[in-house]
């Protein structure tokens, strides 16, 4: 028996339900995965309030961490495997679920349960971002927001490790004392100063050569006035509100600056680059050069709770969601 998160309407935390459910045996190229652990990320607030629209009833959640306990046919993978997945399939809040098997990532030895569910979303976010959207070089300067956040943290710690000097942005002392301990160069409190008149500080007026956004509404004109000429700004979220009414023009006006809004799910398309970025991850955490901080641990069915703190900012690196 299977204890399960369901939303029959769109709204507001409250509408997060729980089932109990007897799955059947798993199909033709899905395995059975007792979940040890289930990660928070933003986009579940955004299916949960029809931001991105989900056919209803639906279930909730992409990330998390397990152990294989039946497999269909044709697959590879085997019972007692230690696995980790990030979607496309919705409805990871569940104490366990059948799930296609080439959604999943095998675990190394040296991840467990916890680690790989607080990163493989938001490991896999800052490694298309990095290395393959921004293809970020040592000695670029580069701008993240929200960097106490659990993919701001890990983009902190990876741009660092490349060599580049970075900027942080967050909402309290105490959010930029952690961004300072991960390596950030400059931290700017945005709550009691101006993001780009501080950049412009830094950078000597020149602004920086890419934006690391994962706000949205309420930090694009901050990234607009923050880029350098000819600068990136990535817009990957949607914390702040979405970017909306957005003129070309405006582009051409702050510097002909690029500008793309990527998902994980174009960077980790095809099994060998799905492979290839996931494994990328799973080095950089091994080897101690990406540090995962679990801020916060909640029960599984206080998963209406947890999409409260986040929503509110509350939160702390990566939230986990414990069966």
């Amino acid at each position: 028996m299977a204890r399960v998160a369901v939303i029959e309407r769109t709204g507001g935390p409250e509408v997060i339900e729980w089932v109990t459910r007897v799955l059947p045996p798993p199909g033709p190229g899905e395995v059975r995965v007792k979940h040890h652990a289930v990660g928070l990320n933003f986009i579940d607030t955004y299916h949960r309030s029809g931001l991105y629209p989900v056919p209803l009833p639906s279930g909730l959640g992409g990330e998390a961490a397990g152990e294989v306990t039946a497999v269909g046919e044709g697959v590879e993978l085997a019972v007692g495997d230690r696995v980790s997945t990030f979607g496309p399939a919705i409805g990871a809040y569940a104490t366990e679920r059948n799930v296609a098997a080439r959604s999943l990532f095998k675990l190394p030895d040296g991840i467990d349960y916890e680690t790989a569910a607080a990163v493989t979303l938001k490991g896999a976010t800052a490694e298309f971002l990095v290395e393959r959207c921004a293809r970020v070089q040592a000695g670029m300067t580069v701008l993240v927001h929200a960097a106490a956040g659990g993919v701001g943290q890990l983009l902190v710690q990876w741009l660092k490790h490349l060599g580049a000097k970075v900027i942080a942005t967050v909402g309290s002392a105490q959010k930029a004392a952690r961004a300072r301990s991960l390596g950030a160069d400059h931290v700017i409190e945005y709550k009691r100063e101006d993001i780009a008149e501080r950049v412009r500080e830094i950078t000597g007026g020149r602004g920086v050569e890419v934006v690391m956004d994962g706000v949205g509404g309420s930090t694009w004109q901050a990234s607009l006035k923050s880029a350098a000429r000819r600068g990136l700004i990535i817009s990957f979220g949607n914390a702040g509100g979405p970017v909306e009414g957005v003129n070309l023009a405006t582009l051409n006006q702050h510097g002909s600056l690029f500008v793309t809004r990527p998902k994980a799910g174009d960077y980790y398309v095809e099994p060998a680059e799905r492979a290839a970025g996931m494994a990328r991850v799973f080095e950089l955490v091994a080897a101690g050069v990406l540090k995962v901080e679990i801020g916060q641990r909640l029960a599984l069915e206080d998963a209406a709770e947890a999409h409260r703190a986040i929503a509110a900012g509350e939160t702390v690196g990566s939230t986990l969601l414990l069966p």
